[in-house]
């Protein structure tokens, strides 16, 4: 992206004043489905009524030294003797914190909504308490109650507070059911934008499925209802009063709304959310693979009829289908009775399901569709198993006098056998079976496909090759097969996996 920005809408700044909302609090909201005329809804005054008494605003407060704050100026040098020097210290070194360091008050305003009146459990993004020292609720009625950070989850940007709602009668809202809102559905968002709370803002859902590359799990829901610095954190609602959404972020070349914002689906927000609760941390499925995206040679080198699902690079060992349940060049096309229609689908869908739990995966293994049943691990734990999985021992006992390798030119590259020689070269992993390429020539097809010395064909077509005899034969036969295209597994000299297509033609 170029001139725009995707910024989190959230509002920082270090003047305290959140503005206090002047609704009364409803103790159960009112969900009064609007009218609605040719062009839109004739009203949402009922609706927003009903629901302006569960969205807050969140206030936090972090203290930073001396520059290290957003928007911090450096203290001028002045000339010894100066007559302002006095002026600068006071300006600089006193301000808002600290005389000794220079520390300074840095305040964050976003938006959140209660889900549990008796709890007071209150939802808003990670982005908006993130780092913070104080985290102030702030409700409709003017009262202000500290708040308790439950938990946090970076890779949805989703984090969970609780107040102490004692004297307080708190209004809570409940999640809906996000995968049922179609594009063109009217919805709308209640938020502190700007500081302005209780702001209300009325649009569409402009697109699903959004991909803006801010985690691994990103689906969101765009919409065109007024998005701003400040509304982060805050709900999005469907006409029925249900939240559907979490407002996040929003793309702008200026700061302010231009009509694109993202939400949070709650299908992905609310399961986040339970996990939150209970444990205090996420619990994501875990399926113990590396995966790449099914385009259209590496179908028709698969003999699959169209691009679809993720293709399996590699799998983890000690991970969940290490026991030869899923391969290296199985495509899953189906998990658990979802279809897998592109790569990014299948890590959120093995994260939104339970640890432990068997599934059913649908597989296509050399051309042939099949289901395998595998049982799920955790997420949190094999992200420290695949850490420290990576790297490989070079460290190997060698001879200088090693025999001159036979070596073979196919398709661009130069290979060759992989032996003792060969791995000191490339620093190439013991572990690490193959044939080298031991060049790439410029402007080639491999060359194209950004194919590297030192890199080890393991297998061509799903069939595994040790020699560059081996190389020339497979590739010679899918050629008389009257394949375009030639499908290569190839591994890093650590040993990690990757697939790439090269034209034979």
């Amino acid at each position: 992206m170029t001139s725009n920005t995707i910024l989190c809408a959230a509002r920082r700044t270090f003047i305290a004043g959140a503005a206090a909302l002047l609704v009364s609090a409803v103790a159960v909201p009112s969900f009064v489905t609007p009218t609605f005329a040719a062009d839109g809804p004739a009203s949402v005054a009922d609706l927003a009524q009903g629901l302006l008494g569960a969205v807050v605003n969140i206030s936090t407060s972090q203290t930073v030294k001396g520059t290290e704050g957003p928007g911090a100026v450096p203290m001028p040098q002045l000339p010894e003797g100066s007559p302002f020097q006095d002026f600068f210290d006071d300006f600089f070194k006193n301000r808002g914190g600290d005389k000794d360091n220079g520390s300074q008050k840095v305040q964050s305003l976003g938006s959140g909504f209660v889900i549990d009146a008796e709890q007071g459990i209150v939802v808003t993004n990670n982005h908006v308490i993130a780092d913070a020292d104080d985290i102030e609720v702030n409700f409709s009625d003017g009262v202000t109650l500290k708040a308790t950070l439950v938990g946090t989850d970076t890779k949805t940007d989703v984090a969970v507070l609780k107040v102490d709602p004692k004297g307080h009668k708190l209004t809570a809202v409940k999640f809906g059911d996000s995968t049922k809102m179609r594009v063109g559905d009217w919805v709308m968002a209640i938020g502190n934008p700007f500081g302005l709370g209780g702001t209300v803002t009325v649009g569409i859902v402009s697109a699903r499925n959004r991909d803006i590359n801010s985690g691994p799990y990103d689906d969101f829901i765009q919409t065109d209802a007024a998005i701003n610095r400040g509304n982060s954190g805050g709900p999005l609602f469907n006409s029925a009063g249900e939240v559907i959404g979490i407002n996040t972020a929003i793309i702008s070349p200026s700061g302010g709304s231009i009509g694109i914002g993202f939400s949070i689906p709650s299908q992905l927000a609310s399961g986040v959310v339970d996990q939150l609760r209970q444990f205090g941390e996420t619990r994501r499925g875990w399926l113990g693979v590396r995966i790449q995206p099914v385009t259209d040679d590496i179908a028709e080198s698969l003999g699959m009829a169209t691009a679809k699902g993720a293709l399996v690079a590699g799998v983890i060992k000690g991970g969940p289908v290490d026991n030869g349940t899923i391969q290296a060049g199985d495509v899953v096309i189906k998990f658990d009775g979802k279809d897998i229609h592109e790569m990014r689908d299948l890590p959120r869908v093995v994260a939104e399901s339970p640890v432990g739990k068997a599934v059913d995966v649908l597989i296509v293994r050399k051309g042939v569709e099949q289901t395998v049943k595998v049982t799920l691990g955790r997420l949190e734990d094999g992200e420290k198993l695949a850490s420290g999985e990576e790297g490989g021992n070079t460290d190997q006992d060698k001879s200088d006098k090693a025999p001159a390798v036979s070596t073979a030119s196919v398709l661009g590259m130069t290979v060759g056998e992989l032996n003792d020689e060969t791995r000191k070269k490339f620093s190439i992993a013991a572990d690490v079976s193959g044939v080298v390429i031991t060049d790439v020539t410029k402007d080639s097809a491999a060359a194209e496909r950004g194919i590297q010395p030192g890199e080890v064909i393991t297998e061509i077509a799903q069939e595994s090759v040790a020699t560059p005899k081996d190389v020339m034969d497979r590739i010679g036969a899918l050629k008389e097969q009257g394949r375009k295209n030639a499908l290569l597994m190839l591994a890093s000299k650590t040993g990690e996996l990757r697939f790439v297509t090269i034209r034979m033609d």
